[in-house]
């Protein structure tokens, strides 16, 4: 359980919404579906990985959009958008939309920097910019202030017979409040909390205290808690691939010892030149997890969890795995579901 004793405050899942790209619409729709299931079985939140040039979410805000008109409590994020890639006035105004729909339940979590395999789209997206652009945090800065209501001009104006704001619209009042950053390093995670962001962890961080994965990320949470002027309303969301078998056929379970046996290589070894570390895949009955976890030193000082799903399964793969975590899992770290 967190470190001092509470059980497991939020429970939520994350996903890269894989689809068939002879047939992405079935793919959406299946992504859609576990969004409403994992609501109809009382988790708290649903997030959205954030691809480009893949055969996964490229777009987290129409997908999110859509599952505003099928869902009603759950909490919906992003993990992570890539500010890099976004223009923040536009980004501003579809996710100040988003949460309008969704009535105050967006939970929008952003990285800064050069996005990941930004050579494949650099061309596309700036092609005659993009050794000027500012991929830093300033960057997500400029959007956050925006979504906050800061003025974008000086003064409202009427043009023929047209009103202009001096804000981008619509405002989602509380949306600001609801920013998250994605870190993997000390100073990434200290950022975020002198800048109001809560803090998303992942399956990734950086090797900066030896090789074990947790002793890194719980160094890098408490570091935020340390910077945080109000460590008590702080928010600490932990992102291990995390597969429970309950209720798994056998098959299914053989399945799922294959794909994490098959990347259990690089846990504990640094990658490339940043010194990347991967924590391993946690397959096994809920008691089993439950146990691992209690011991892992990161999530001992996360406040909620988002438990990614692997990459590569089906939808009756991903329904029995969300099943397990809302019904076992969840309950066995002391988690409660919400329904209503």
């Amino acid at each position: 359980m967190p470190h001092d004793g509470r059980p497991l405050e939020r429970l939520g899942f994350l996903t890269i919404g894989s689809f068939d790209p002879a047939d992405p619409a079935a793919g959406h729709e299946e992504t859609l579906r576990v969004i409403e299931r994992a609501e109809s079985l009382g988790m708290d939140s649903a997030w959205l990985r954030h691809r480009h040039l893949q055969h996964g979410i490229s777009s987290p805000v129409a997908l999110l959009a859509a599952a505003s008109q099928r869902t009603s409590r759950i909490a919906l994020g992003t993990a992570v958008t890539p500010i890099g890639a976004e223009n923040p006035f536009r980004l501003a105004e579809d996710l100040g939309t988003v949460d309008v729909l969704l009535g105050g339940r967006l939970q929008p979590g952003f990285s800064s920097g050069t996005p990941m395999h930004f050579d494949l789209y650099r061309e596309a997206i700036y092609p005659d910019t993009a050794d000027r652009e500012d991929f830093g945090d300033t960057r997500l800065l400029r959007f956050r202030d925006l979504v906050r209501g800061d003025a974008v001009t000086a003064s409202t104006e009427r043009r023929g017979i047209e009103e202009f704001a001096t804000s981008v619209q619509p405002h989602s009042p509380g949306l600001v409040d609801r920013l998250w950053y994605g870190t993997g390093s000390t100073r990434s995670a200290v950022w975020a909390a002198e800048h109001g962001f809560h803090l998303l962890t992942s399956s990734v961080t950086r090797s900066e205290v030896g090789t074990d994965f947790a002793t890194n990320q719980r160094a890098q949470v408490e570091a935020y808690l340390d910077a945080h002027p109000d460590p008590a309303d702080a928010r600490v969301s932990q992102g291990l691939v995390v597969i429970p078998t309950d209720s798994a056929t056998p098959e299914q379970v053989a399945r799922y010892r294959a794909y994490a046996e098959a990347r259990s290589g690089r846990v504990g070894v640094p990658q490339g030149p940043a010194g990347l570390l991967f924590a391993a895949d946690l397959v096994g009955t809920s008691a089993e997890i439950a146990d691992r976890l209690r011991a892992d030193a990161g999530y001992q000082v996360a406040t909620e969890v988002a438990f990614a799903l692997p990459f590569s399964f089906g939808p009756d793969e991903y329904a029995q795995i969300i099943g397990d975590m809302a019904e076992h899992l969840g309950p066995a770290l002391g988690w409660t579901p919400q329904h209503g």
